[in-house]
C-alpha cells in the first residue's frame, strides 16, 4: 500500500490526463462545421449547469462577502487593464527584431483584453478558492472590457486601422450563460442546496468536465483556423516564448501580491482571474477593431496564449486542490495520540 501511495505522487491525476487527451484529440481530430455548432451548445449547457450548481451551493452571506471585496476586484482590474498593457508596451522595442509589426500589434492587443469568465471561475473552484469573489471579479472584468479594450486599443495600437466601439454581445453572454444560471441556482437553493452540498464530487466533476470541454473546443477552433499552418515554426516558436514569459511574469507577480496581502482563497482568485485573457471576447473585438489582413496576425498571439493559460492554470489549480484536500484530511484525522 505504501508503495502504491508513493507511486501516485509522481503520476498525473485523472483531470490532467483528461486535459492532455483533449488537446491531443483536438490536434488530430478537431471538430468543425455543424458538429462544432452543436458542441458549442453542449458546452454552454455544461457551463450553465456549473454555475447553477455553484449558485445553489453558496450561501447569500458568502456571495455578499465576495461582491463587497473591493480590494480584490481592484487588484484584478489593475492587473488586467494596467499591468498587462504596461508589459505589452515595454516588450514592443524588444520584440521588434523578431516579430512583424502585425504580430507586435497582436501581442499588444492580447495584453489589452479582459479576463476570462467561465474557466477562471472553474479553476478557482477546482483550487478551492473564493468562488463568489471569482464570479464578481471575472464578470466585472469582462463587462468593463467591452468598453475599456477598444479605448486602449485606439490609444495604443496606432499602426492599425481601428474602428470605434465594442460589441455588447459579451455583456449579453455573461448575463445569459453565467449570471442567470447562478441566480436560478440561488433561487433553487432552498430545495436542492442541501443535496448538492452533500455531493461535492458532483460539483467537482462538473467543474473539471467543463474545463476539459472548453479546452477541446478552443483547441479545435484554433487548429481549424490554421494554428499549425498559418506561420512558420520559427515565428510560432518566438510567439510561444513570448506567451510563456508574459504568463509567467503576470502569474508570478499576482502570486506574490496575493500571498502577501490576501487570504489563500482570494490569492487564488487574483492568480486565475488576473492572469487570464478571454478568447471569447477577443475574437469578436478583433473583428471589429482590426482591418482585413491584420486580423489573422492580431488573433494568433491570443490563440497561443489561450491554449497556454488553460494548460498552466489547470496544472496549478489541480495542485491547489490536492493541497486543500490534504489539509482537510489532516484536520479531520486530528493530531496523533
Amino acid at each position: 500500500m505504501k508503495k502504491l501511495n508513493w507511486l501516485k505522487r509522481f503520476l498525473p491525476d485523472r483531470f490532467i490526463v483528461a486535459l492532455l487527451a483533449a488537446i491531443c484529440l483536438a490536434s488530430f481530430v478537431p471538430i468543425s462545421g455543424t458538429v462544432a455548432v452543436y458542441y458549442d451548445y453542449f458546452t454552454n449547457a455544461a457551463i450553465a449547469l456549473l454555475f447553477f450548481l455553484h449558485g445553489a451551493k453558496l450561501s447569500r452571506d458568502a456571495i455578499y462577502a465576495g461582491a463587497t471585496n473591493w480590494r480584490l476586484h481592484v487588484c484584478v482590474l489593475l492587473t488586467t487593464f494596467a499591468l498587462f498593457p504596461l508589459i505589452g508596451l515595454a516588450s514592443q522595442p524588444l520584440l521588434g527584431g523578431w516579430l512583424t509589426p502585425e504580430l507586435l500589434a497582436g501581442v499588444l492587443f492580447l495584453c489589452l483584453l479582459p479576463s476570462t469568465v467561465q474557466s477562471s471561475i472553474a479553476f478557482t473552484s477546482v483550487a478551492r478558492g473564493n468562488i463568489p469573489g471569482a464570479v464578481c471579479s471575472a464578470s466585472l472584468s469582462n463587462v468593463l472590457g467591452v468598453f475599456i479594450t477598444p479605448l486602449l486599443a485606439g490609444l495604443l495600437i496606432s499602426s492599425q486601422s481601428i474602428s470605434g466601439g465594442g460589441s455588447l454581445n459579451a455583456v449579453v453572454d455573461i448575463l445569459l450563460k453565467i449570471l442567470l444560471p447562478f441566480v436560478l441556482g440561488q433561487i433553487a437553493r432552498r430545495w436542492v442546496g442541501g443535496w448538492i452540498s452533500a455531493h461535492p464530487k458532483l460539483v467537482k466533476f462538473v467543474d473539471q468536465g467543463s474545463i476539459v470541454l472548453v479546452v477541446y473546443g478552443a483547441f479545435s477552433a484554433s487548429v481549424v483556423e490554421g494554428l499549425w499552418q498559418r506561420m512558420p515554426l520559427s515565428a510560432l516558436a518566438v510567439l510561444a516564448v513570448v506567451c510563456v514569459v508574459l504568463l509567467g511574469v503576470v502569474m508570478g507577480l499576482t502570486f506574490i501580491v496575493g500571498r502577501r496581502f490576501f487570504s489563500r482563497e482570494d490569492e487564488i482568485v487574483l492568480l486565475f482571474c488576473g492572469s487570464k485573457k478571454s478568447l471569447a471576447s477577443g475574437i469578436p473585438m478583433a473583428k471589429v477593431l482590426f482591418a482585413g489582413s491584420a486580423l489573422g496576425s492580431a488573433v494568433l498571439p491570443l490563440m497561443l496564449f489561450h491554449q497556454l493559460q488553460l494548460i498552466v492554470c489547470a496544472l496549478i489549480a489541480a495542485r491547489y486542490g490536492r493541497a486543500a484536500d490534504a489539509a482537510d484530511a489532516a484536520s479531520a484525522t486530528g493530531p496523533a495520540r
